[in-house]
């Protein structure tokens, strides 16, 4: 064990503190008496708005007025007469059945059920699946 010194005790002292108060504790009537009990500085400050609702309120009166004045009839575009009497009528030509032509493209009945009845939004992906399946246009007569 040549090279070993004496051994040596680290006495330096070690505190230990708590983590500093949080802002919901400073605000806490508790420890904001027991820091006047002390005789610690406190200071308050009254928010300028303090207990109201202006600023959640300020700027709706406006976009209520425009929202009651607005008097658009919004929708969506619906599948038109011609196309659903073209799905209907190319798949009855084939001899299919609505669940049918639906596993053939990969959709749901429900889709093909939608489009033969006027109700479903178009979306152009499925009518070039229905025009590949059935082998009839259905786009283009614009």
């Amino acid at each position: 064990m040549a090279g070993i010194g004496p051994i040596r005790q680290d006495w330096e002292p070690v505190v230990v503190r708590k983590k500093a108060p949080t802002a919901a504790a400073k605000k806490d009537e508790k420890l904001v008496n027991a820091a006047r009990r002390a005789g610690a500085e406190i200071e308050s400050v009254r928010k300028a708005a303090a207990g109201t609702n202006k600023a959640a309120s300020s700027g709706t009166s406006l976009n209520t007025r425009k929202l009651d004045e607005e008097t658009e009839n919004l929708a969506h575009d619906r599948v038109p007469t011609e196309l659903k009497k073209a799905i209907m009528q190319a798949r009855m030509d084939k001899k299919l059945t609505q669940s049918q032509l639906a596993q053939v493209i990969n959709e749901k009945p429900q889709i093909i059920q939608e489009y033969e009845s006027g109700k479903a939004i178009p979306n152009q992906q499925i009518i070039g699946k229905l025009e590949r399946a059935l082998g009839v246009k259905l786009r283009g007569k614009k």
